[in-house]
């Protein structure tokens, strides 16, 4: 009897196909449609997938998503920022801030009812014959106000400051880090208002926020061992201007520059083997210590 001569191999995915082309992994025949490149041979697309589930996502230094790269965070923080703007000039329907402030056609200060709402306020008397305030229970103007700016220059200062420094940040700490960052570095410059600010003075923006960014940069470029000598002089301007402008919220913008380089520095030097642990706990000390000292504030005005 003579011997049936030897099948093709075909395709395990396309039985039609004949192919004598083999997946590295699992030695499955696979045609050109089905081959991935690997870096030996060729596999199969169920174990290129098999292969990603067990790969580790890529982190960066500092245990965040490389998402972080994009810059996702920074601009939509930029975006919701630009949008409160917007909404606090609708709110001033009839008033002098025609673009969200007062002098030249509303581009420098000036509030809005939106302002007014959002921003942070110890207690203040208010022309209804309403008294308003943190100290009456608004705790909410610890946030909002760092999305609120007193006219489109303030704005614009603010976002360029948020651009700059934010992209950077968030690719070398991730998403989820940076905005924790962005926000209690924000909740410190408010809460250092609060408490050192007169009771009926009201103050916003993202200036406490991006102090904080400023500190958070020169503590994490130090820790990567990357020159900062760039970074320091804008800092000092910045702080010069604080110091000597009059209408600037100095406990606001000093706060925010104390709590972000704080947190950075939780961030940067955490253990490496229980870094997510060690930086949660960092971090929600801080929001603990901040929310403690409004108690206080809070006791002394209505006490």
């Amino acid at each position: 009897m003579s011997e049936s001569p030897p099948t093709t191999p075909v395709c395990y995915r396309h039985p039609g196909r004949e192919t004598y082309v083999r997946c590295t992994r699992c030695d499955r025949p696979i045609c050109p449609d089905c081959m991935r490149e690997a870096s030996v041979g060729h596999q199969c697309p169920e174990c290129v997938d098999e292969g990603r589930r067990s790969v580790r996502p890529a982190r960066t230094a500092f245990g965040g998503g490389a998402a972080g790269r994009h810059g996702y965070v920074t601009r939509v923080l930029i975006a919701l920022n630009v949008l409160m703007m917007i909404l606090s000039i609708a709110s001033d329907r009839g008033g002098d801030a025609a673009a969200g402030g007062a002098g030249f056609g509303g581009l420098l200060g000036g509030s809005t009812p939106l302002t007014d709402w959002g921003s942070v306020l110890g207690q203040a008397l208010f022309p209804d014959g309403s008294v308003h305030g943190i100290a009456h229970g608004e705790w909410y103007r610890l946030i909002t106000a760092l999305f609120l700016h007193y006219g489109v220059v303030h704005l614009l200062l603010n976002m360029w400051a948020l651009w700059v420094l934010g992209r950077s940040l968030e690719a070398n700490l991730g998403p989820l880090r940076f905005l924790a960052l962005y926000l209690i570095a924000g909740l410190g410059g408010n809460v250092a208002a609060y408490l050192f600010s007169p009771e009926n003075a009201a103050t916003a923006g993202a200036s406490a926020s991006t102090f904080g960014l400023f500190a958070a940069l020169i503590v994490i470029e130090r820790r990567m061992g990357r020159d900062v000598s760039s970074v320091l002089p804008v800092l000092v301007i910045n702080l010069v201007f604080t110091l000597t402008v009059p209408g600037i919220s100095i406990p606001g913008h000093l706060g925010g520059l104390v709590v972000g380089g704080a947190l950075a520095l939780v961030l940067a030097y955490a253990p490496r083997s229980r870094r997510g642990l060690f930086q949660l706990a960092g971090g929600a000390i801080l929001v603990v210590a901040l929310l403690g000292l409004v108690l206080v504030r809070t006791a002394m005005l209505v006490g």
